[in-house]
């Protein structure tokens, strides 16, 4: 398999859930997480070559921020078994230097 990667990817801890930033629909759960993007499982499929503005929301603050904002590009979706969750990969396209610093606190082995 082509490993196109340039960051490697790490858990994210604590989990953290996602939402559409203006609307509040939830998108799903952080899977993954690197310094370009991250993965999210996800009750409902998502539309695949759609820009979203997110929030991930911190269970508690870290460095004052108890929430980040970023734009993302979903590049690919894969839906689940019938009854089952699937999976969304998204590049990070715009985030605040305060915002990628914590989200970099965030990684973990």
């Amino acid at each position: 398999m082509n490993e196109r990667r340039r960051h490697d990817r790490y858990s994210a801890t604590p989990h953290l859930e996602v939402f559409e930033r203006h609307s509040g629909i939830r998108l799903g759960s952080l899977a993954d997480l690197s310094l370009e993007g991250f993965m999210l499982f996800c009750e409902q499929s998502q539309p695949a070559d759609t820009v979203v503005e997110c929030r991930l929301l911190l269970p508690q603050p870290l460095d004052g921020i108890d929430e980040i904002h970023l734009a993302a590009d979903c590049l690919w979706s894969r839906p689940g078994a019938e009854g089952q969750s699937s999976w969304a990969g998204y590049q990070i396209l715009d985030i605040s230097e305060a915002h990628s610093a914590v989200l970099q606190k965030l990684m973990v082995d």
